[in-house]
């Protein structure tokens, strides 16, 4: 292959594939072989070792510290991370996994704390997985949620993990849906997802729950400033949460108002559940509002609809990250990002004409220039 030729504003082609987009045609991947070994980069895939296979097998005994290592392997995408993920993936489709989502402030902890109390009454196992946010100032975290559940510690059915956000938008850590998927492959019946304290857009747990709880409280500003926009469409069940103090009526009254304009399933009302998570009231009708929603999933392929949805999402999610890993260890770092960068706030390069030409090197295994 010839010299580069750097691609600048002033010989920029403003339509470089108008002669060729119409000779290609659509092409299938063909299969890949496997080769890559367990300490491979996580996305990359791989066979799981025998120390891997070990480790699945014993969390899935009930092994509880076997459990903690490979979170914790897969919460620090180490490099053993993918293969271990893939041994686990057959384990999982069983468990129901219920997102706990809400305004900082509304009791979400004392609520899934609640929760979990109820299906261990019933001699299902649960798993919790409760996200703090991460200080942008120190990088660090409190998860202080662990603490909540201290008293459950001896209970061989009940597993807690706090995670940190470390930076991710949408009220979730960017390996909770990985965690999440460890912890069912354990045999876990019911998974539990606490969000941090969301806003008006971050609603990712909705992408990841199989049952979205959304948690509102009275005396918090303006009520229907909380309801609007994607938190109010993701709701399967509304909590209206510490409901013996003042206002409690008028939020109810403002969120049946809204159920008319908007809702995840048009031939379903989510029900609005009062609660006060401190004294356990209003629980047995929120796990019979989580059952009934459950039924209703379950008919006509409705679950399966979603979880369709989830992967087709995650699959997108998982191949950015992937091509990207590539990217980097073909060179593409941090230093060619700022050169690049640099040349095109100067306007000696073309950002649009760039992007295709690192994509073609990068099929090629080729280096960047």
């Amino acid at each position: 292959m010839g010299p580069r030729v750097p691609i600048t504003m002033q010989n920029r082609n403003p339509h470089p594939l108008k002669n060729e987009i119409n000779n290609v045609q659509p092409k299938m991947p063909e299969p890949m072989e496997s080769n890559t070994s367990i300490d491979a980069a996580p996305g990359r895939g791989g066979i799981p070792s025998p120390k891997v296979t070990g480790l699945v097998d014993r969390l899935r005994q009930g092994d509880t510290r076997a459990l903690a290592r490979a979170i914790s392997l897969v919460e620090n995408d180490a490099p053993e991370a993918s293969a271990l993920l893939s041994a686990c993936f057959p384990h999982t489709g069983s468990a129901l996994r219920i997102g706990i989502t809400g305004a900082p402030g509304a009791g979400k902890s004392t609520l899934v704390d609640r929760l979990a109390r109820a299906f261990r009454d019933t001699s299902k196992s649960v798993g919790v997985v409760a996200v703090d946010p991460t200080s942008p100032f120190t990088g660090g975290a409190i998860l202080g949620d662990r603490i909540r559940f201290q008293d459950r510690n001896n209970d061989a059915g009940f597993y807690v993990r706090s995670m940190a956000t470390r930076g991710s938008l949408g009220g979730l850590a960017l390996a909770t849906a990985d965690v999440a998927l460890v912890l069912e492959a354990s045999g876990k019946d019911v998974l539990l997802i606490e969000t941090v304290g969301v806003g008006q857009d971050e609603v990712e747990i909705a992408r990841l729950a199989d049952i979205t709880v959304v948690v509102l409280v009275p005396g918090m500003g303006d009520d229907v400033q909380s309801l609007k926009a994607g938190v109010m469409e993701i709701a399967d069940i509304f909590v209206v949460n510490k409901s013996d103090r003042e206002g409690a009526d008028r939020v109810e009254q403002e969120i049946r108002g809204l159920q008319s304009l908007v809702s995840n399933h048009p031939e379903r009302t989510p029900p609005v559940i009062r609660t006060i998570a401190t004294t356990g009231e209003g629980l047995p009708a929120l796990t019979a509002a989580i059952n009934e929603m459950e039924i209703w999933l379950r008919a006509e392929s409705r679950l399966q609809a979603r979880r369709t949805q989830h992967w087709q999402r995650r699959l997108d999610a998982m191949l950015r990250a992937g091509l990207m890993r590539r990217a980097r260890s073909n060179g593409f770092d941090a230093s060619v990002l700022q050169f690049h960068a640099a040349r095109i706030a100067s306007g000696q390069q073309d950002p649009w004409q760039l992007v295709a030409q690192l994509t073609t090197q990068l099929f090629q295994g080729e280096k960047p220039a």
